[in-house]
């Protein structure tokens, strides 16, 4: 029930800053349409810690934070790689440990990989991504393996569902 009520107020929230008009009716239209909406979710069962991850909570914004530096840092490299010919451009593949708790966590590690510039997740499997790197440079950045940390320190002890084989 947290996170419907939670998804609601988000729902809400995000309505009212777009719309940007306070009127009585629009508001309650507006309320009314949040409430059928989380209304439809709920009895879709798809409103869990998955699909509204609001227990990652405050420790997110700082990863966002780090993300964000670590997106502009990328992009710098990619675009001298490419307006550079000195520059190598050796694309590798590579495997890193996922040592998230819960599949959400590693989903989000995933997505951050992908996300920066240079990288792209292949696959997850068993605890560990498939990458390609467009330099062993940017690999070795993942190697090193602060992102992982940094992401299983958002991710909290969700108990990990055995998926089926």
């Amino acid at each position: 029930m947290f996170h419907a009520i939670s998804l609601g107020l988000v729902l809400f929230g995000t309505w009212l800053l777009f719309s940007g008009i306070y009127e009585p009716l629009l508001l309650v239209l507006g309320a009314a349409s949040c409430i059928l909406i989380v209304g439809i979710a709920h009895r879709m069962d798809v409103v869990d810690h998955e699909g509204h991850p609001i227990h990652l909570g405050w420790r997110a914004i700082g990863y966002w934070v780090w993300l964000i530096k670590e997106i502009i840092k990328s992009n710098i490299d990619v675009a001298k790689r490419i307006l550079d010919p000195k520059l190598p451009i050796d694309p590798v593949l590579i495997t890193v440990k996922a040592s998230q708790p819960s599949e959400l966590g590693q989903v989000v590690y995933a997505n951050s990989i992908t996300l920066t510039p240079g990288t792209v997740s292949i696959r997850v499997n068993d605890n560990t991504i498939l990458v390609h790197a467009l330099s062993t440079g940017l690999a070795g950045d993942l190697e090193t393996g602060e992102m992982d940390r940094r992401v299983t320190a958002i991710d909290t002890t969700v108990p990990r569902l055995e998926r089926p084989r």
